[in-house]
């Protein structure tokens, strides 16, 4: 028998039972749900609303269950509908009057509030570790490539020379504010809703500062309306997964494209790649492209949750039951996409020699061409024209600027002279950067000491 049926003459038919149910997802909050029925009990004791005898064989009863859980020894019920109210029987079947009279001072809207918040927090836990060992990953690669020259990119076109390292930091400082946000998030995540019922309060004297300090909460939700119809929390953990994801997914990216005979700059390790049923010669870098397309999957679930939750009005509403399945498959990916591209980062072999080789064509040293002309006083703007027209000829005539004679310099501007070779070669290039955050070797290695 379900627990609200006394309002109701007639049973649900099992198309809608299964309809309605929602234990076959939220069942993984099974551990979240008893820990704050414990932590609800002990309040209601506290307050006198409980009675030493019905906390203690409830605490016993839930504890019991927690263990049977996990030893795989309970089975749940569609027709209990979901985790709170399968806990709820099963105690209840077990111990009796005592158990139906823990749901005393709370609804299931302030229950599952309080759920999905605990699971959250430790999941983004888990979650900023993961981050954390992947910056470690991206530091110990940075020191190992700070002689590693390399073409930048703008456009995918090659723009100016840079190291390995520099590039690899800036992915460092994007996942470090990703950190920084799902810190954020656990921040504004760190509001108690238990104890406000299904929308208004309770007429209980409970103790909501002792349930806040029970569960591990720095505050409680100040209004009770706005505790249970709240879900502003898991988007704003949807958006900060997105743009993690996002950021992965742009790394694979260039992965995918240096793995490539055409970049050659990369070689994924073998257990990080797999083959083709048809062509043998084939290496493809799988685990780079499925993180890549991943990261549509949960751009998918911030949109679901964002649509969910766009129309509806106050308090709670059975469309936030959906609330559960976007935010559990955004965590599960961006776990496993996180640890995974650590692996395939961490064992990947960089081509340096190919990376060198490729930043010496491309004119990658005109920028620093232009600057060599503006210390001879000529405006940047002239300088620009003139470069533009340097490299032009160069084109048509095959060569790279550092190929020509002084004297075919000296046609585009008389301000050139023997020193500009020693400025426009490609280390020269990266080593007059000056700066702060610039790709020259002494920024790259301040920057690696700032880590």
């Amino acid at each position: 028998m379900k627990l609200w049926n006394g309002r109701f003459s007639k049973a649900a038919t099992s198309s809608a039972n299964e309809f309605n149910a929602s234990i076959e997802f939220d069942q993984r909050m099974y551990r979240q749900d008893i820990q704050g029925s414990l932590a609800h009990a002990k309040m209601l004791e506290k307050q006198g609303i409980l009675s030493k005898e019905d906390y203690t064989a409830i605490k016993d009863g839930l504890t019991q269950i927690l263990q049977d859980i996990e030893d795989g020894k309970v089975t749940f019920t569609i027709e209990q509908e979901d985790i709170h109210m399968n806990i709820e029987s099963l105690l209840t079947e077990r111990i009796g009057a005592a158990g139906k009279r823990l749901h005393t001072a709370r609804s299931r809207n302030d229950q599952v509030a309080v759920d999905i918040r605990l699971y959250l927090k430790e999941e983004i836990k888990e979650i900023l570790e993961y981050i954390r060992q992947l910056k470690c990953a991206l530091a110990e690669t940075a020191k190992a490539h700070q002689e590693t020259i390399m073409p930048g990119y703008t456009h995918l076109q090659r723009a100016q020379p840079v190291t390995l390292a520099y590039h690899l930091l800036a992915y460092y400082n994007m996942f470090k504010r990703d950190g920084q946000r799902f810190e954020d998030c656990l921040e504004r995540m760190d509001y108690l809703p238990l104890g406000s019922g299904a929308l208004a309060g309770t007429t209980y004297h409970t103790d909501r500062d002792f349930l806040a300090e029970e569960l591990g909460f720095s505050h409680i939700c100040p209004n009770a309306m706005d505790a249970v119809s709240d879900r502003d929390f898991s988007l704003e953990f949807l958006g900060d997964a997105s743009i993690c994801m996002m950021h992965l997914s742009r790394f694979c990216e260039e992965l995918i494209l240096w793995s490539s005979a055409e970049f050659s700059f990369v070689e994924m390790d073998d257990a990080y790649s797999t083959g083709s049923s048809i062509m043998p010669q084939k290496k493809n870098p799988d685990m780079a492209e499925l993180i890549r397309g991943k990261t549509g999957r949960v751009y998918g679930d911030l949109i679901t949750l964002l649509t969910v939750m766009k129309g509806l009005p106050l308090a709670y509403n059975k469309d936030m039951q959906e609330d559960k399945l976007p935010v559990f498959d955004a965590a599960d990916t961006l776990k496993a996409s996180l640890n995974i591209f650590r692996e395939m980062l961490e064992t990947a072999v960089f081509k340096t020699e190919n990376m060198r080789n490729a930043a010496k064509t491309g004119f990658m040293n005109a920028t620093d061409a232009a600057d060599y002309l503006v210390s001879k006083g000529i405006p940047f703007r002239d300088c620009h024209e003139i470069i533009g027209k340097l490299v032009l000829h160069c084109i048509g005539q095959g060569k790279a600027i550092e190929d020509l004679s002084l004297e075919e310099l000296k046609t585009f501007s008389d301000k050139f002279e023997e020193d500009v070779y020693e400025k426009i070669d490609i280390r020269a290039c990266i080593e007059a950067k000056k700066s702060k955050g610039s790709t020259s070797f002494a920024s790259v290695k301040e920057q690696l000491e700032n880590l």
